[in-house]
């Protein structure tokens, strides 16, 4: 995509790190690409508390922002239990663990490869 410097593999894997640098839990990144058209990546992660939620959330819009990366857009509150971090090719959804069984994205995409996942 015009604009990014990052490979959108580069870009999931630099949020896949974000996230487990902040302790983030059931990391998993998938390959959109065989199976959808709206990204590229997704990277779903989870927080235990709001706390971590934003802490989260922060890292991964920092540390990406210091590659030269800025989101789209960012969505959800920590207190919500659900914020999506939108770099356009990849997608980081970081969930209470409620929300993202409620949700369930991973058997909404099962038929997406998983990249990384990491427990």
């Amino acid at each position: 995509m015009e604009g990014y410097s990052l490979e959108p593999n580069e870009l999931a894997h630099a949020i896949v790190n974000a996230a487990a640098d902040k302790k983030a839990s059931d990391v998993l990144l998938l390959d959109l690409r065989p199976v959808a058209l709206i990204a590229d990546y997704f990277v779903l992660c989870d927080g235990q508390s709001t706390r971590q939620l934003r802490a989260i959330a922060d890292a991964i819009v920092e540390s990406l922002k210091e590659m030269g990366e800025r989101p789209l857009r960012v969505e959800g509150t920590p207190e919500s239990g659900w914020v999506l971090v939108d770099f356009g090719a990849v997608i980081a959804h970081i969930f209470s663990p409620e929300l993202r069984a409620y949700y369930a994205l991973e058997e909404l995409w099962g038929d997406a490869p998983v990249v990384v996942r990491m427990q």
